[in-house]
């Protein structure tokens, strides 16, 4: 059986040292101080240890079951989520109006990667509903706001999304579900969603559905999808429930992961819905809660990748085989263990700098999110926006890959299900897919977010990264491994970037071509600034006194290596990029 423990002192580290929460000039900023934050963090690990962990295992066995046209979850999850909900966990960043705590999205994200890490399906239930939430809060009315918000906020109702059909999955334009206008303002809905996550279970008295749909006589294509609140109950003025809506389950999906979850087929049988904000405007309010959600998404990606290295670790520093090239280290022993190995310690130390980089990166999307939507500050809203599919992407990539490298270290035991860890590589490898699979996200990236406001955001993050290096030109522990790489890094960047401007005009195939490895290249780039930032931490702390001497070492040196081993990848990947489209689109379709 695998184990989970809260990294809860690197989180602090990013939180306080690195980021300098508490000191920002963002509003409620001044609240979380490390204590409060600890304190927080220390008790949702210990309750991701002692009730999430446990259930993670029977989740991935026991998976969901359709009985009577209601989904039944897991031995145990109704009684945990019973407990998040009491515990106000699903509250923390909501609106104080509507029961929320009110707290920065920061404390909802350092708190969901606990979640997630300890049991990934289980936590996607009150992660959908968050997004919930959010779509309503930044869209509704305030009656809808009033109506459906405040069980919400407490998951006493969980939410959902529902964009996919059979026949679309990212061309949404093409979906068929309508909507028809009835005489009292609402709405009647019919058609077919597929893929729904948490679209039924038993462990919430109503399931508040968000629904794209297309009114009769809108405009064609995705200009004339809307968005509707389709609950599984239907609400009274009062608020108390009154009779079935017209939506059922049509089976539940058998999925590679993710069991714990229930994956629905939902029918719209003239259901009742309510407009959610503009006719014809729904992808704007849908993306509300999809880039919420994608940066949840690139959370999960590390999130995986962290409880997969925190078993892979203490496989090997237990398991006894061979011997140290170098001379005996277990003399008692009929071996050494694994971890004196070089490429176990190569395979152990990319896992451990990609997660504690990709912590820092998803920390610092979140704080920009506070200061986009708190501070009204346009410009971080825009740099989060162009970062978004980068956070998507490239850490569920690399997240995935990461799992996998963790199963490795185990060997044959790491194939057999006894030991747990294929869960891990299984639930990570849907963070790839959903929520915008990852070469829709570079396409996003290349496409729409490089040209953002005429490149302003872009701009800015190359400018970010000048200023960062030239501020910190004389830190000796910045001298040594890591100024030199960053810089180059950005260089090989901002060269993918002139790229596309001088070929992508002409023929626009040569940029797309290039656009996955843009989004992993800019993804280096941004842990490389990471690790930057967090070794300047680090040594800036090595000589306070009573400094954690043992952790701040092991920080830098992690560090040089993401620099030293990792981030040249960005060379590579600028190669790629600048052979064009030619390879790319040689063949005929017929000749594959």
């Amino acid at each position: 059986m695998p184990s989970y423990i809260a990294p809860t002192k690197d989180m602090q580290f990013v939180l306080h040292d690195v980021l300098k929460a508490s000191t920002q000039d963002i509003s409620g900023y001044d609240e979380i101080d490390r204590d409060f934050t600890g304190a927080v963090l220390e008790e949702a690990g210990r309750m991701a240890s002692e009730v999430l962990h446990p259930l993670n295992v029977v989740g991935d066995r026991e998976g969901c079951v359709l009985e009577n046209g209601v989904v039944r979850t897991p031995t145990g999850f109704k009684a945990a989520f019973d407990q998040v909900r009491d515990g106000g966990w699903t509250a923390l960043d909501c609106d104080t109006e509507y029961g929320g705590q009110g707290l920065p999205y920061l404390m909802h994200t350092a708190v969901g990667e606990i979640l997630s890490s300890s049991n990934m399906a289980f936590n996607m239930y009150q992660g959908l509903t968050h997004g919930a939430y959010s779509a309503i809060h930044a869209h509704g009315t305030d009656a809808q706001k009033q109506k459906w918000l405040p069980k919400l906020t407490t998951c006493e109702w969980t939410g959902t999304m529902n964009l996919t059909e059979p026949h679309c999955g990212t061309d949404l334009g093409l979906m068929r579900t309508k909507a028809d206008p009835q005489d009292d303002g609402s709405y009647k809905i019919t058609g077919q969603k597929i893929f729904i996550s948490a679209g039924d279970h038993d462990m919430a008295d109503n399931i508040v559905h968000l629904v794209l749909a297309k009114i009769a006589g809108g405009p064609e294509g995705i200009k004339g999808v809307s968005l509707f609140i389709v609950p599984k109950i239907m609400v009274d003025d009062d608020g108390s429930l009154g009779a079935r809506n017209d939506v059922s389950v049509g089976k539940i999906e058998e999925k590679m992961g993710i069991h714990g979850n229930s994956t629905c087929v939902m029918n719209y049988d003239g259901a009742t819905g309510y407009l959610l904000g503009e006719a014809h405007k729904g992808m704007r309010a849908m993306f509300t809660m999809m880039n919420e959600a994608r940066l949840g998404v690139g959370l999960q990606g590390y999130a995986q990748a962290e409880i997969a290295y925190q078993n892979a670790l203490a496989y090997a520093l237990d398991r006894l085989q061979g011997r140290d090239v170098t001379g005996v280290k277990n003399p008692d022993g009929p071996a050494d263990p694994l971890i004196v190995h070089p490429d176990i310690r190569r395979n152990l130390m990319d896992q451990k700098s990609f997660v504690e980089g990709a912590r820092a990166f998803v920390f610092w999307g979140a704080m920009m999110i506070d200061r986009a939507h708190r501070n009204e500050d346009k410009d971080a809203d825009g740099l989060i926006s162009l970062l978004t599919p980068v956070i998507k992407g490239f850490l569920t990539d690399k997240g995935y890959e990461m799992a996998t490298n963790a199963q490795q270290v185990y060997g044959g035991h790491g194939y057999i299900e006894e030991w747990g860890m294929s869960q891990f590589v299984r639930d990570a490898r849907i963070a790839q897919i959903y929520e915008g699979a990852n070469g829709v996200q570079a396409l996003d990236l290349v496409g729409r977010k490089l040209a953002l406001d005429g490149g302003k955001h872009v701009m800015a993050f190359f400018d970010m990264v000048k200023t960062f290096c030239k501020d910190n030109a004389e830190d000796e522990t910045l001298k040594a491994g890591f100024l030199e790489p960053l810089k180059a890094a950005s260089k090989d960047l901002q060269a993918a970037g002139m790229y596309f401007m001088q070929q992508g005009m002409k023929n626009p195939n040569a940029a797309l071509s290039g656009s996955y490895d843009f989004m992993h290249l800019f993804g280096h780039v941004c842990l490389g600034l990471m690790w930057a930032r967090m070794a300047q931490a680090a040594g800036s702390k090595l000589g306070e006194a009573g400094a954690d001497r043992d952790f701040l070492d092991a920080k830098i040196a992690t560090g040089r290596y993401y620099m030293a081993r990792q981030l040249p990848a960005t060379g590579m990947h600028l190669a790629r990029i600048e052979t064009g489209a030619e390879t790319v689109m040689a063949l005929e379709p017929m000749a594959f």
